[in-house]
């Protein structure tokens, strides 16, 4: 058996504080447009069979038991004596908590208490220019002010993570725009923005970009699938080449999230460049039982050592449980079959396995 003592799970966000019935369950579960066909729910996917298969166990019932029994013994423990036991019975470390989400979610502090666990902040860009142009009046303030908040975000920050590929794609510009072309979209922009307007504009998200990158914090890019109908463009993380060329040498790590289905194009840009590495966790959420082959995928191509966890959990705690235990799961049975076959030593699969499950993270993200 592989032994993987401890993970940091690089990339989650909050759990919702509140009580949630079936029909909320279910709109955490499997983000969609609305709700499931009628007939039909939401539990009967990679997904739902895994959050029965790895988190009933937690709380005191038998693998695989019915949404509605588990549900019932979720409001039963109530909400946050349910999330306490399930985040701890993760086994994760560590949590980097992504904090740019609307909604009643928890944040790193919460996170640690409840889950007995270390917690740090990654600022997401997006949010943090939107909350800039909220209190800034003109094109100059609002410049000098994002350059300020990006700056003070890095003192406290373990990283910076963007969604411009949901926003408009990744189809764009490698190169960081010209100060008139920031000082001429910017102004466009706050011109026809409401208050809480969000942040397109493929200018101004290269500039967030740039200012990032100019940091020295990791920088974490959202590929492969988000959320449904969001982007305008493509979000295959090929589409990052010219921009991962353009930074190579600068010192700043990228870190390629939620690659799938295009997981294959993130690990090869982490084989290629040396600032590069491949998120190898999220996927295994949403294949669940497949999860073995996928994480194979990706380790057929990125060098161990640029290969990250992470659960991409939101909202329901049983989405963070259900990354960590399927990942454990996957690299048990990965690594130990080629122990089996020969392939491997045993040394050198259990050095792996603790690299890709926290030693990596702990290295790109400073935590010691």
């Amino acid at each position: 058996m592989i032994e993987t003592p401890s993970l940091v799970d690089q990339y989650c966000h909050g759990v919702l504080r509140t009580e949630l019935g079936l029909a909320t369950f279910e709109a955490q579960l499997a983000r969609t447009e609305g709700p499931p066909a009628p007939g039909t729910t939401l539990f009967d996917t990679q997904t739902g069979f895994a959050v029965r298969r790895w988190c009933p166990p937690l709380l005191g019932l038998e693998p695989h038991c019915p949404p509605a029994r588990y549900l019932a013994r979720r409001r039963e423990l109530g909400a946050l004596e349910a999330g306490r036991r399930l985040l701890r019975g993760s086994g994760v470390t560590a949590y980097l908590v992504d904090t740019g989400l609307p909604g009643d979610l928890t944040g790193p502090e919460e996170m640690a208490a409840a889950g007995d666990a270390d917690a740090h902040e990654t600022v997401r860009l997006e949010p943090l220019a939107e909350q800039v142009a909220d209190t800034s009046g003109t094109v100059g303030s609002f410049l000098a002010n994002l350059a300020e908040s990006v700056h003070g975000a890095a003192a406290h920050a373990v990283a910076f993570t963007t969604v411009a590929g949901a926003r408009h794609g990744l189809a764009l510009a490698p190169e960081p725009p010209d100060t008139a072309q920031v000082r001429g979209a910017a102004g466009r922009w706050l011109a026809r923005r409401e208050v809480g307007g969000e942040l397109a504009d493929p200018v101004l998200l290269r500039h967030l970009l740039w200012t990032a990158v100019a940091s020295g914090r990791p920088l974490q890019l959202h590929a492969g699938l988000g959320e449904p109908g969001a982007h305008a463009g493509r979000t295959d993380p090929a589409l990052l080449t010219d921009f991962v060329r353009a930074t190579a040498g600068l010192g700043t790590d990228l870190v390629l999230l939620h690659g799938y289905p295009y997981h294959r194009h993130a690990a090869h840009l982490a084989g290629v460049f040396p600032h590069v590495y491949a998120d190898a966790g999220a996927a295994l959420v949403r294949t669940g039982a497949r999860a073995a082959a996928v994480l194979a995928e990706v380790l057929e191509l990125a060098p161990f050592g640029k290969v990250l966890f992470s659960s991409g959990g939101r909202a329901l705690p049983e989405l963070h449980v259900v990354g960590a235990l399927l990942f454990r799961e996957a690299l048990d049975r990965l690594l130990g079959g080629w122990v089996a076959q020969d392939a491997w030593s045993a040394r050198d699969a259990e050095r792996v396995a603790q690299m890709v499950a926290a030693g990596n993270a702990r290295r790109v993200y400073g935590l010691g």
